[in-house]
Protein backbone atom coordinates (compact mmCIF):
# COMPACT_ATOMS: atom_id res chain seq x y z
CA UNK A 1 0.00 0.00 0.00
CA UNK A 2 2.54 2.50 0.98
CA UNK A 3 6.28 2.77 1.43
CA UNK A 4 8.30 4.13 4.09
CA UNK A 5 10.45 6.12 1.56
CA UNK A 6 6.45 7.57 0.20
CA UNK A 7 5.79 8.33 3.68
CA UNK A 8 8.87 10.15 4.36
CA UNK A 9 8.97 11.75 0.51
CA UNK A 10 4.86 12.59 1.67
CA UNK A 11 6.07 14.45 4.92
CA UNK A 12 9.11 16.09 3.15
CA UNK A 13 7.00 17.74 0.28
CA UNK A 14 4.29 19.11 3.00
CA UNK A 15 7.04 19.90 5.11
CA UNK A 16 5.45 18.49 8.21
CA UNK A 17 7.61 16.86 11.14
CA UNK A 18 6.95 13.44 12.19
CA UNK A 19 5.14 14.87 15.07
CA UNK A 20 2.50 16.55 12.81
CA UNK A 21 2.15 13.44 10.72
CA UNK A 22 1.32 11.46 14.12
CA UNK A 23 -0.91 14.03 15.10
CA UNK A 24 -2.65 14.37 11.37
CA UNK A 25 -3.61 10.39 11.42
CA UNK A 26 -4.33 10.16 14.53
CA UNK A 27 -1.63 7.68 15.75
CA UNK A 28 1.76 7.84 18.30
CA UNK A 29 4.78 9.69 17.24
CA UNK A 30 6.66 6.64 17.88
CA UNK A 31 4.35 4.83 15.34
CA UNK A 32 5.52 7.08 12.66
CA UNK A 33 9.76 7.10 13.89
CA UNK A 34 9.04 2.91 13.66
CA UNK A 35 6.89 2.91 9.92
CA UNK A 36 9.84 5.42 8.48
CA UNK A 37 12.78 3.68 10.25
CA UNK A 38 11.33 0.36 8.37
CA UNK A 39 12.69 -1.45 5.16
CA UNK A 40 10.96 -3.22 2.94
CA UNK A 41 7.05 -4.66 3.68
CA UNK A 42 5.72 -2.21 6.48
CA UNK A 43 4.85 -4.31 9.71
CA UNK A 44 2.04 -2.54 10.56
CA UNK A 45 -2.05 -2.67 11.06
CA UNK A 46 -3.85 -1.87 8.07
CA UNK A 47 -6.47 0.81 9.84
CA UNK A 48 -2.68 2.30 10.80
CA UNK A 49 -1.52 2.70 7.69
CA UNK A 50 -5.04 4.34 6.05
CA UNK A 51 -5.04 6.59 8.76
CA UNK A 52 -1.36 8.23 7.73
CA UNK A 53 -2.74 7.70 3.94
CA UNK A 54 -5.45 9.42 4.66
CA UNK A 55 -4.36 12.44 6.30
CA UNK A 56 -0.99 12.66 3.67
CA UNK A 57 -4.00 12.94 1.09
CA UNK A 58 -6.02 15.50 3.15
CA UNK A 59 -3.05 17.89 3.24
CA UNK A 60 -2.18 17.57 -0.34
CA UNK A 61 -0.17 14.52 -1.65
CA UNK A 62 -1.04 12.24 -4.26
CA UNK A 63 0.65 8.74 -3.91
CA UNK A 64 2.27 7.47 -6.91
CA UNK A 65 1.92 3.31 -7.81
CA UNK A 66 4.57 1.18 -8.70
CA UNK A 67 4.79 1.19 -12.82
CA UNK A 68 8.04 0.42 -13.99
CA UNK A 69 9.84 3.77 -12.85
CA UNK A 70 9.41 3.25 -8.99
CA UNK A 71 6.56 4.15 -6.47
CA UNK A 72 6.18 7.62 -5.23
CA UNK A 73 4.18 11.19 -4.08
CA UNK A 74 3.44 14.29 -5.85
CA UNK A 75 1.33 17.18 -4.72
CA UNK A 76 -1.81 16.90 -6.11
CA UNK A 77 -3.70 19.37 -8.47
CA UNK A 78 -5.42 21.84 -6.69
CA UNK A 79 -8.75 20.91 -7.52
CA UNK A 80 -7.82 17.27 -5.93
CA UNK A 81 -7.10 18.71 -2.89
CA UNK A 82 -9.39 18.34 0.24
CA UNK A 83 -9.84 21.52 2.60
Amino acid sequence: MLSSDQIRGARAILRLSQADLAKAASVSLETIKRLEAMQGELKVRLDTLTRIKDALERAGVEFIPENGGGAGVRLAKRGKRSK
